[in-house]
């Protein structure tokens, strides 16, 4: 049987096992956690898209204060003629039995540079005797106008007022069906507001609204006092000039459309350069062929413009264009549609030479003509 000191021995000799075991362990702890460090948790794999997009604060505050100080106020007033009402004859023939009144609009405008050019809608401004404009910090100024362009309902103005906030352009074709966008405007005179929304559709046209069309669909919010205001991304550029909204009374809810920005570009750098936008004109009127008889005629692929008419003295008529030709493409490009193939001539400078081939009955056509400058308004759905 063992003693007291060799139990006391033995007591102490695997304590000291024990503590010395423990502690080879916290050492190769030690060194593995140094030489493989432990990886972050990725939390974001968790998030809803637009909570990703909106960041970590979860708000887009940011893009709105970036934004925002560019959006201005636009009041517009109208001397308005109209028969009176008054029962009494008047007391001399001569005399118009008119009444006078002013009346006021709303709108909203972007400003793009630091010299105080903003854009915005030319429905807001038109016909109107007195504009004002009212910027986010309270400023109050009367605008010079640039130029209009009521083909693609844009004006341009501009502001003389010293440290004009502007916005930044972004790319309207990098825009994306489920894109988040804010809309920033002053709907019914309440001052600056915001709302967000997606991309619905890019490239709608064909709504009536002007005659070159290419909108942004958007559900974000617009209404009454919105037009001219900014359509931007989450990261506050400017991305399109909201516009238009398709009639409630229809049933419709969440269907609004902005001007891209990439033809808000172009139209403001030709007002600025020239006053006014200056584009190609082949003066023919045209409706597309219907794919049946297109494919009748072997058209492929069967896309077709029919020519309903020519001006006589227009660059089609020169170049020997005559009603009833068939063309299916223009500087060797198939045409997609009326509308595109509209856009397409009207991109081009005046000056430009247009190769136009199609068919004459079932006889290949292949003409060149010299465009003209578009005059001013257009034809409805006239290249």
């Amino acid at each position: 049987m063992p003693t007291f000191q060799q139990s006391l021995a033995f007591f102490f000799k695997w304590t000291l096992v024990g503590l010395g075991t423990a502690a080879l362990l916290l050492i190769v702890r030690v060194v593995f956690s140094n030489a493989s460090p432990a990886r972050e948790v990725d939390d974001s794999a968790n998030l809803s898209p637009l909570e990703r997009a909106a960041g970590p604060s979860g708000s887009f505050a940011d893009a709105v204060s970036r934004a925002g100080p560019a959006v201005v106020n636009i009041y517009t007033a109208r001397l308005v003629e109209s028969p009176s009402r008054s029962g009494n004859a008047p007391l001399r023939q001569n005399l118009p039995n008119v009444r006078k009144r002013v009346e006021g609009s709303l709108g909203s405008g972007v400003l793009v540079d630091d010299v105080g050019h903003l854009v915005t809608n030319h429905h807001v401004i038109q016909g109107a005797d007195e504009i004002r404009v009212q910027l986010a910090d309270g400023r109050v100024a009367t605008p010079t106008i640039v130029g209009m362009d009521p083909d693609t309902d844009l004006a341009v103005l501009r502001v003389d007022v010293d440290d004009a906030p502007f916005m930044r352009m972004g790319r309207s074709n990098e825009v994306r069906a489920g894109d988040v966008v804010l809309a920033i405007g002053n709907p019914f005179g309440l001052s600056q507001t915001v709302t967000q929304g997606i991309v619905s559709a890019t490239g709608r046209g064909r709504l009536g609204v002007a005659d070159f069309e290419d909108f942004i669909q958007t559900d974000a919010a617009i209404n009454f006092g919105n037009s001219g205001g900014a359509l931007i991304n989450i990261d506050g550029e400017l991305i399109g000039i909201n516009t238009a909204v398709l009639s409630q009374a229809l049933g419709t809810d969440g269907i609004s459309f902005a001007i891209p920005v990439n033809m808000v570009r172009g139209v403001m750098d030709q007002i600025v350069q020239h006053g006014r936008v200056r584009r190609g004109w082949l003066g023919v009127s045209s409706e597309e062929l219907s794919r049946e008889a297109a494919a009748a005629l072997g058209i492929d692929p069967p896309v077709a413009l029919k020519i309903n008419s020519v001006d006589p003295k227009g660059p089609a008529a020169l170049a020997g264009l005559r009603k009833d030709d068939v063309v299916t493409h223009l500087n060797g490009q198939s045409i997609l549609n009326a509308e595109e193939a509209l856009n397409r001539v009207a991109a081009m400078s005046p000056g430009s030479h247009l190769k136009i081939a199609g068919l004459r009955g079932k006889q290949p056509l292949q003409l060149s003509a010299l465009l003209d400058e578009r005059p001013a308004g257009g034809q409805k759905s006239g290249s």
